[in-house]
């Protein structure tokens, strides 16, 4: 059944025609890319999936709300795109507005047309996923952490480009130095920020583990948590003090360590000399990633 192409007031009043692709308009100042046409009307046939979508997830229920939504008012914001190839588009941002939009069997919809290289690309991706979904915690600090590897950004520069001061990046990132179990449980919603914020403050992983099974057993607010932590950390001190002192030399090859893999890297020295090197990778894809930097 053919849906109406409806717009949405703000966008009408951008279109001269709503059944045509309107006149080319310069870009803004300041904004990413280079404009090969202003808003245009796309077939939605002519749009392909964005392969660097950040977000793997989407809910259905959202989505269809949305699409139901797209099939009253229309498309309000425009998606942008870039072009590949003749009469073909790859998706830069709007990942949820193509997919609702395909939901509601629209044929055309509204799109800022970009010329973008794949690392613009995946960066404008990444940004707008931040900025505008409602990503959970450890998806904001996969991106934050695939922004400074893939797009070879500070955390200053990054903290730039998505609006946060370096703490909050700082932090967010530090939630990928988290067990797995607790990063799971974290997308899952069985812990919140607050709780997660608390959680990083330990050391020890094998600490942080123990504190993640009480607060889940015993359902323990943030606050109780963090008062957890508190009484934890003096323990956790004194263990660590029990271990042989890493001299300044070995200080130095760890922080070498941890500035050339990107990753948190322990180095642990017994009194016979003896020790190991412990580096904490997220997934396969990450292990193989420090694999290959040993091997350069």
């Amino acid at each position: 059944m053919a849906k109406r192409q409806a717009l949405g007031r703000g966008l009408s009043a951008l279109l001269d025609n709503a059944s045509s692709a309107p006149e080319p308009r310069p870009l803004e100042k300041g904004s990413i890319g280079n404009v090969a046409g202003s808003i245009a009307m796309l077939n939605i046939a002519q749009i392909e999936a964005n392969p660097f979508q950040p977000r793997t997830k989407f809910d259905e229920t959202a989505l269809n709300e949305l699409a139901h939504s797209i099939s009253e008012l229309g498309i309000i914001q425009p998606l942008t795109v870039r072009k590949i190839a003749a009469n073909k588009y790859q998706l830069i941002s709007g990942e949820r507005r193509f997919r609702a939009s395909q939901i509601a069997e629209l044929d055309e919809i509204p799109a800022y047309i970009r010329t973008a290289n794949d690392q613009e690309m995946l960066e404008m991706a990444l940004v707008e996923n931040i900025q505008r979904e409602n990503l959970d915690a450890i998806e904001i600090a996969i991106s934050y952490q695939r922004l400074i590897e893939e797009c070879n950004l500070t955390q200053e520069k990054l903290s730039d480009r998505v609006g946060k001061n370096r703490a909050t990046v700082s932090n967010y990132l530090r939630l990928l130095r988290l067990p797995a179990d607790i990063q799971i449980a974290i997308i899952e919603k069985q812990l919140t920020m607050g709780h997660a914020r608390a959680l990083i403050t330990v050391e020890d992983p094998a600490v942080q583990m123990r504190i993640f099974k009480q607060v889940l057993r015993e359902d323990l607010s943030v606050r109780k948590t963090e008062a957890l932590v508190r009484t934890e950390k003096p323990a956790a001190l004194k263990q660590s003090s029990a271990k042989t002192a890493l001299s300044f030399e070995h200080q130095k090859l760890r922080a070498d360590l941890r500035l050339t893999l990107g990753r948190n890297v322990e180095l642990k020295k017994k009194e016979d000399g003896s020790g190991k090197i412990e580096i904490d990778f997220m997934n396969e894809d990450d292990l193989r990633t420090i694999i290959d930097r040993l091997n350069n």
